[in-house]
């Protein structure tokens, strides 16, 4: 869940990195990946774009860092802690991908797949979603 947590965290500066065009190279790229519209470059001409992307980036940095906490949080508090994550990331995911496929970004919703999923299977595996029963080891 660390590797995910950072992972969350590095996409997040990418974002927040787009506010000013010196630092903006890894952002386009990720448009060029993500967008078949070949006007997709001259997004980042338009300050409330560049504005957008860069509160985007900062909000995806806090929800890395909402989720490191939440991680540690649900080492002790069990299934519940690991049920509101996952609810909550699914809320991410559900709203994300339908934006991304309504507004013609449908690789932004793979993208978002992967992501789901690289919580997801380590999450699943564990067990961690399982209510315990009383007495029964942490």
């Amino acid at each position: 869940m660390t590797v995910w947590c950072w992972t969350v965290l590095v996409f997040g500066a990418v974002l927040a990195l787009v506010a000013t065009p010196a630092t903006d190279g890894a952002a386009r790229l990720v448009f060029a990946m993500i967008s078949r519209d070949p006007a997709s470059d001259t997004l980042l001409a338009q300050p409330a774009m560049r504005f957008a992307m860069g509160l985007q980036g900062a909000l995806t940095i806090g929800w890395s860092l909402t989720f490191f906490g939440m991680v540690r949080a649900a080492d002790l508090g069990g299934a519940p802690v690991w049920r509101s994550m996952t609810v909550a990331l699914a809320a991410w995911f559900l709203i994300d991908s339908a934006i991304s496929i309504m507004t013609g970004y449908p690789l932004n919703a793979v993208s978002n797949t992967v992501l789901i999923a690289a919580y997801l299977v380590p999450v699943l595996g564990s067990g961690v979603l399982s209510p315990r029963t009383p007495g029964s080891p942490a």
